[in-house]
């Protein structure tokens, strides 16, 4: 008996054309420091990825998603900002920005930016001229400044701890010299958090969406879009709850998934409903699956990422109650469902699925983000399961209606980098926690597009995070063209999807074994995942795409197929 989730009907025509673009899209996310280095400095920069443009095309994606590309001085990877409105000079300019827009748009793949909201860095303008003004002035209200408690005020203002380890509280020298008044900071101490009580915050960040969406950006990636608004009444709550399962279903927590956040979002949907087409948006939001609707509503964002697939193990049971829930939570919200494997804040889904449970998140950070490699033994990694498990995994999920994230280097099966010397480490999170979270370094290593060379193909130069030898087998240009190739399996079934993609509909199909999923789109086309270890009989059909090489009439576990 067949199960049908039904979404609204809305069409999977050219994306570059079509308003409703982002419903269905495949869009990749570039970490613009780690993909291509244009001057040989190390450095991946926005020159780097104009010249890319004509990979990025035959690779066959709707948009490119930016990491951030501002000023930074990189005490979180670029998501401590110093200007919301300029380039990083190590990266270039706005020009070449300018460039990079115009080049990705000839080519009908859209732009989306991250946008980085809840806290700039403390090398913001607004934050020096904060340390610079006296108690109670209006540079301090922008920013999220408090008394210290106990003698002197010598101690912070809560006990809080920060995402990254150690006080969520900072105390700073008063102009006079004196120790002084403590600032609030989520993540790192590098990045305090901004006021968003102050309507000069608000109406500037305004200012910025438009900033860029005049720039040619057509939506944007929102940074822990669950944490701006904070409730910091007087006492302050002890031992807050940072992770995910403490941010609750109603709305309570001091700083996480707040109610008011949403008034905040009604605002930007208004700015983004100035241009036509729309600008899009996206939350990342860590919260209750209850709550992610509010900020995939029309009236707000208007989507938010779905981390349950990443989190969950290669598993057939799992993978269908996650499917089938996120498809309703999305047709009830009107928007479209996302999925994602992997990101610049996980393991690579290659190496999670090569693990012995399988995939899921087996540890993870305060926040409640997978960024750590289990602590398992480097033997206990199957690599080979591992890439033939996230095939199947992301040939199912470019099968199942709404949009899919994909992470530069997945499309070339690339491994986490777990051999990367602590003096080499750049993620906070590794040194603040002395050494007990790996970090997400892993995940950012610079892309190899040469099977050799100082940096295979990165750049002239070196690369800021050290690649291992292995990488040169993984390279662009050994799999360009190879059959079989992780890289010309990803653009097979990238240009497949954009051509068969219809109605947000799916129908479950009985398979007879509770290791296998089986659904039909429409248009007829099938998808068939063999989540089990033995070969299973093959459905009648024309083989469209298959995530490994088939066995005549059989299935292969940990394989997926497309059939018409």
């Amino acid at each position: 008996m067949s199960n049908t989730a039904t979404l609204a009907t809305l069409s999977g025509s050219n994306p570059s054309a079509d308003p409703n673009w982002w419903r269905q899209a495949s869009v990749y996310q570039i970490y613009p420091r780690s993909f291509s280095d244009s001057n040989g400095d190390g450095l991946g920069d926005i020159r780097g990825i104009t010249a890319k443009v004509p990979y990025l095309k035959k690779l066959g994606i709707d948009a490119v998603w930016l990491s951030p590309f501002y000023p930074s001085a990189l005490a979180d990877g670029g998501y401590d900002v110093d200007d919301y409105r300029d380039v990083d000079p190590k990266l270039g300019s706005l020009a070449d920005f300018d460039e990079m827009s115009a080049a990705l748009h000839a080519a009908g793949i859209k732009l989306i930016a991250d946008i980085v909201p809840n806290h700039s860095s403390n090398r913001h303008a607004w934050f020096k001229e904060a340390l610079a003004s006296p108690r109670g002035s209006a540079a301090r209200e922008r920013y999220i400044f408090r008394d210290g408690l106990g003698q002197d005020g010598g101690l912070p203002p809560s006990d809080w701890e920060s995402v990254f380890g150690g006080p969520a509280w900072e105390r700073i020298t008063e102009p006079d010299g004196t120790p002084g008044q403590w600032y609030m900071h989520i993540f790192a101490r590098e990045q305090p958090d901004l006021n968003w009580s102050s309507r000069e915050i608000r109406d500037d960040f305004l200012k910025t969406l438009r900033f860029w969406s005049d720039r040619g950006v057509d939506g944007f990636r929102v940074d822990v879009a669950h944490a701006l608004t904070k409730d910091l009444t007087e006492p302050l709550l002890s031992r807050v709850e940072l992770s995910l399962e403490g941010t609750g279903t109603d709305g309570s927590h001091p700083f996480w998934d707040r109610d008011e956040v949403h008034e905040i979002y009604a605002e930007w949907r208004e700015v983004f409903n100035e241009y036509s087409p729309p600008r899009t948006a996206v939350a990342e939001a860590w919260v209750h699956a209850s709550r992610r609707g509010r900020y995939a509503s029309p009236r707000g964002l208007g989507q938010a990422f779905n981390f349950d697939l990443l989190q969950a193990d290669f598993d057939a049971g799992a993978f269908r109650e996650i499917i089938t829930r996120n498809l309703a939570e999305a047709a009830e919200s009107g928007a479209s469902s996302t999925w994602v494997f992997s990101n610049h804040d996980v393991v690579r889904h290659a190496t999670r699925y090569g693990l012995p449970k399988g995939g899921g998140r087996h540890a993870k950070g305060q926040d409640g983000k997978g960024w750590l490699l289990a602590g398992a033994p480097a033997g206990e990694l199957d690599a080979g399961l591992g890439l033939r498990r996230a095939r199947a995994a992301t040939l199912l999920m470019l099968a199942v209606p709404g949009s899919a994230y994909l992470y530069q280097g997945e499309e070339l099966g690339l491994q986490e980098v777990a051999e990367i010397p602590d003096a080499a480490r750049q993620d906070p999170a590794f040194f603040r926690n002395k050494g007990v979270e790996i970090g997400r370094d892993g995940c950012r290593v610079p892309l190899p597009w040469t099977p050799d060379g100082a940096s295979f193909g990165f750049g002239d130069g070196g690369a800021h995070l050290p690649q291992p030898a292995w990488f040169g087998r993984y390279a662009v240009a050994a799999q360009d063209g190879a059959e079989g190739s992780t890289l010309e399996f990803y653009r097979k079934a990238l240009r497949l999807r954009r051509e068969l993609q219809g109605a947000e509909e799916l129908e479950w199909l009985d398979s007879g074994d509770a290791g296998v999923l089986h659904f039909r789109r429409p248009g007829g086309w099938q998808s068939v995942t063999n989540f089990g270890g033995e070969a299973v009989g093959l459905p009648a059909g024309t083989v469209l795409v298959s995530s490994g090489p088939l066995d005549g009439k059989l299935l292969p576990g940990n394989t997926t197929v497309w059939l018409r």
